[in-house]
C-alpha cells in the first residue's frame, strides 16, 4: 500500500482538483493507497484575510482547473462568493477530531466541496458542525472540541511542520511514500500516469501560495 501525504488548505481549488484526479486514478489503476491530510493553512490568524473575489490575476490562474474540474464532475466556483476567504483553522482542527473518529477522507472532502461547490463560509463553527454531521461524527462533541480547542495545539504544530520542515510554499503538494511529485494539468490521466509509471511533470504547474498563485 503507497502511502501519500498530501499538503493543502481547504481554500485552495488546486488542491481540491487534484485530490479528486488522485481518487479517480486510484480507482481506475486497483491501486491501494493511505491519504494523509497535512494541513497548511495559506492565511494564518491574525493575517488579513485574503479577497479571491475580487483578485483578477488569482481568478485568470484558475482557469487552468476549469476543464479539469468539469472532467472529474466538480461544479466548483472559482471562486466562491464566499469574501474575504475564509480562515481554516477550525477546520483544520475538525480534521483532527475526524482523524480519530477514522473519518478524515470523507470530512476533508465535505469541506472542500462546502466551500467550493456550496459556497459556504468553512471558517464558521455552524457551517463546520453541519459539515460534520455529514460525515457521520457526533456534531455535538465536534463542536465541543471546537469549542474547547482541543485540537488547537495539534493543529498548530501540523501547520508548522508543513512550512518549517517540509518547507511548503504552496499547496497541494504530494508526496507518494516519501517522494515529492510535480503535477501539472490536474487530470486523472496524469495522476493514473504517475501512479503506474512513476513519471512527474517536468514542471510544477499552478498552485495557491501564501501570496497568491504560484
Amino acid at each position: 500500500m503507497m502511502n501519500i501525504l498530501f499538503v493543502t488548505d481547504y481554500v485552495c481549488p488546486y488542491c481540491l482538483v487534484a485530490k479528486t484526479a488522485l481518487e479517480e486514478a486510484l480507482k481506475e489503476t486497483g491501486m491501494e493507497a493511505s491519504i494523509q491530510i497535512q494541513p497548511f493553512e495559506l492565511t494564518r490568524e491574525p493575517r488579513e484575510r485574503v479577497d479571491v473575489c475580487h483578485d483578477e490575476k488569482r481568478k485568470s490562474h484558475y482557469k487552468v482547473l476549469v476543464e479539469p474540474a468539469k472532467a472529474l464532475g466538480l461544479d466548483m466556483k472559482m471562486p466562491p462568493a464566499v469574501c474575504p476567504r475564509p480562515y481554516t483553522r477550525l477546520a483544520f482542527e475538525g480534521l483532527f477530531f475526524a482523524k480519530k473518529e477514522g473519518l478524515a477522507e470523507v470530512y476533508s472532502d465535505l469541506v472542500y466541496r462546502a466551500y467550493f461547490e456550496k459556497e459556504q463560509d468553512i471558517g464558521d463553527l455552524e457551517v463546520l458542525c453541519a459539515i460534520a454531521k455529514e460525515a457521520g461524527l457526533d456534531a455535538a462533541a465536534y463542536r465541543q472540541a471546537l469549542e474547547d480547542g482541543t485540537y488547537r495545539r495539534q493543529e498548530e504544530e501540523a501547520a508548522d511542520y508543513s512550512g518549517e520542515v517540509l518547507k511548503v510554499t504552496g499547496v497541494p503538494t504530494i508526496y507518494i511514500d516519501g517522494r515529492q511529485i510535480a503535477i501539472e494539468h490536474y487530470t486523472k490521466e496524469e495522476m493514473v500516469q504517475i501512479l503506474k509509471e512513476g513519471q512527474t511533470a517536468s514542471v510544477q504547474g499552478m498552485s495557491c501560495g501564501i501570496d497568491g498563485c504560484n
